[in-house]
């Protein structure tokens, strides 16, 4: 559980190199089992070759404010309706896809395609590109120096302060959650990547069960992304714990004092 997240980082540069054959052969494996897994949820993943033609493309347009990701080769996320599960799935089997394809020695890095037109879509994508609304960028990480100091990791929110017991913005003490050995889960949970690094993960925990809300001030912050990718790392973090089980999604809305909250899922422990 340790490693797992901490591990998980969002490379924002890659080697100016193609990933060779084999390898990508072995990632469209890998695309190809996540869709099997996903068979139901109206998504899709493609994996596209001509990554430098991409680039320039949706250079200045493509990612948060415009900073397009520059990789060898990129996977495209479609949405094929505007369901929330379709969105939340789509970020769950992505994260799903993106262990995968680290274990190949590649990294990866979200791109959202939220300020790129249809028709600019449907040019670089074909057919897709109208529900494509990411993409990850994929590739070698570049070089680096092994003597160099690590950056730290970005700044995160405590534990008291994204889960709460029994009552939403009543926070939880790390009594309660170590009585319970689930503290390292939320411990390290909280190094799950998100949009931004807006950290909008709530988890309200209850005798027999754990909510999943998302955080938000304003209906353009909720990104329903964020809950699919915490949803993938927490039910693979928790087996740690003799715990296999999946979420439920429920739907809802709560307005508290410090935040406006939507209810994503629920959890059985």
């Amino acid at each position: 559980m340790n490693n797992f997240l901490r591990d998980r980082k969002s490379v924002r540069e890659f080697r100016d190199k193609k990933v060779d054959s084999k390898t990508l052969d072995k990632v469209q494996e890998s695309i190809n089992l996540v869709l099997e897994e996903a068979k139901g949820e109206n998504i899709g993943l493609s994996l596209y070759m001509n990554g430098v033609n991409i680039y320039e493309e949706l250079k200045d347009i493509g990612g948060y404010s415009g900073t397009m990701i520059k990789s060898p080769h990129y996977i495209g996320l479609e949405l094929k309706d505007s369901q929330d599960r379709t969105q939340i799935y789509g970020a769950y089997y992505t994260e799903k896809l993106i262990t995968s394809i680290n274990k190949l020695g590649l990294e990866a890095c979200w791109v959202t395609l939220s300020h790129v037109d249809k028709e600019k879509r449907n040019s670089v994508f074909g057919n897709l590109g109208e529900k494509t609304d990411y993409i990850l960028s994929i590739g070698y990480p570049p070089r680096r120096n092994p003597f160099a100091i690590e950056k730290p990791a970005s700044a995160r929110h405590g534990v008291e302060e994204i889960v709460f017991k029994d009552q939403i913005e009543n926070p939880v003490s790390m009594d309660e959650l170590e009585t319970r050995a689930i503290d390292d889960l939320f411990y390290y949970i909280r190094f799950a990547p998100s949009s931004r690094n807006s950290q909008p993960w709530r988890f309200l925990l209850e005798k027999d069960k754990v909510t999943l809300l998302l955080a938000y001030d304003e209906d353009k912050d909720l990104t329903l992304v964020d809950a699919g990718v915490i949803m993938y790392y927490f039910e693979e973090m928790i087996k740690s714990l003799g715990i296999s089980r999946t979420w439920k999604l429920i739907d809802g809305n709560f307005e508290g004092k410090e935040s406006k909250y939507k209810y994503i899922a629920e959890f059985e422990i």
